[in-house]
């Protein structure tokens, strides 16, 4: 995730065929190279088994399932690795009569199938059986926030950053699926082709154990770009604090768990760097920040320009650079006018309190000026009504 500048400033494969008669295809010399193709055996002892792919197979399609089968007798076990020692997951049916992967393959990689069958007479046949995925022309991987083990706010939307475009957004949505401890409505929004957001239709309620699934190794995400490894994140959502804050009125309200814990007197941005309203979300938190207007393009000798090297308890909620933050500089207009370059300064005795209530993913919601919140310029999903929210999803 890229954060750039401070207003307030900064310087720092075929389907499986269960009921195919003969095979054990690893066993036949020249074996098939088709991705989906099984080969039969001259061996009377595995006449009864099919393995999908065929042994020796290349450029198998990652998203197909690898099945083995018998028509008569049953299957014991089955292992199916890649190069690195990583299992696939798999299942047999009721009948064990076949067994199928449950997860998508890497793309480009060497699999070995491994096992035992028992023949109708009750004799152990072996499975044996490689073959090699098709490789890709980009591998498809995924950075998440918030971080696995997190606490975050009622407001923290999930965040999934592709390293390449996303041409099949349906296929790796498909792919996606968020759990919660308690019941809760949510839809994952496509930001662009490079991002997926998730978040409930309502803030998340405090407490909340959330799990995040991201299934995509071995999906086809377009233009032959190929999940090549799965994710799951698991987090929590804290206690409730929802912050008010009123630029007309130089307040802020601080709403813990439904009550009302403090309001506080703040300043916000003056004429010519008027504070944004709209849903904000705390993205980040520093207990000491340098803030640079050089980061914003107010260069030395502005009389706009200042270098502060240790503003403390600032709390980013705009990649632009808004901040809320200790302003002792600025303690005369504090809950009486508006004298800041866009950020909401306070007491640094009010910052610190605030500090340390808030976690990232906190929602501030700021109202009285006529800017807008731009889209994606910072954490901006609850700024669209639940039904364009919504509509974002590939799956809509």
């Amino acid at each position: 995730m890229l954060l750039v500048g401070t207003a307030c400033s900064d310087s720092e494969a075929a389907d499986p065929a269960p009921s195919a008669s003969t095979t054990q295809s690893n066993s036949t010399p020249g074996a098939s190279s088709s991705p989906g193709g099984s080969t039969p055996s001259q061996d009377p002892a595995a006449a009864n088994l099919q393995i999908v792919p065929a042994q020796g197979a290349s450029a198998v399609r990652p998203d197909k399932p690898v099945t083995v089968a018998t028509s008569s007798g049953t299957i014991e076990d089955v292992t199916l690795k890649d190069s690195d020692g990583d299992k696939v997951d798999g299942s047999l049916n009721d009948r064990k009569s076949q067994w199928t992967s449950e997860s998508g393959l890497k793309p480009g990689e060497k699999y070995t199938l491994s096992g035992t069958a028992k023949s109708s007479d009750g004799k152990d046949v072996p499975i044996s059986s490689t073959f090699r995925t098709l490789a890709a022309a980009s591998n498809l991987k995924a950075s998440v926030a918030p971080l696995n083990g997190e606490t975050v706010g009622v407001a923290m939307p999930i965040q999934i950053f592709w390293n390449h475009t996303v041409k099949d957004r349906a296929a790796v949505e498909k792919r996606l699926s968020v759990k919660t401890s308690v019941p809760v409505e949510g839809t994952w929004h496509w930001m662009n082709s490079q991002q997926v957001n998730y978040r409930p239709k309502t803030y998340w309620p405090a407490g909340t154990k959330v799990s995040v699934s991201i299934d995509t190794q071995g999906v086809n995400a377009g233009a032959n770009v190929w999940g090549a490894a799965s994710r799951k994140i698991d987090f929590t959502i804290g206690k409730s604090v929802v912050t008010n804050i009123d630029v007309v009125r130089h307040t802020m309200t601080v709403a813990i768990n439904g009550k009302v814990a403090r309001t506080i007197p703040i300043t916000a941005g003056k004429d010519g760097f008027t504070t944004r309203s709209g849903v904000k979300v705390i993205m980040e938190k520093y207990a000491t920040k340098r803030m640079d207007a050089r980061t914003v393009g107010i260069k030395p000798g502005d009389p706009e320009y200042y270098d502060i090297h240790d503003v403390k308890w600032a709390q980013r909620v705009t990649s632009s650079g808004e901040f809320i933050h200790g302003a002792p500089w600025s303690g005369g207009a504090q809950g009486r006018e508006n004298v800041s370059h866009g950020c909401v300064g306070m007491s640094l005795k009010d910052g610190a309190w605030y500090f340390s209530q808030t976690l990232r993913g906190d929602p501030v919601v700021v109202t009285g000026t006529a800017r807008k919140m731009e889209t994606g310029n910072g954490w901006t999903d609850w700024n669209q009504p639940w039904a364009a929210y919504k509509a974002g999803s590939a799956l809509a």
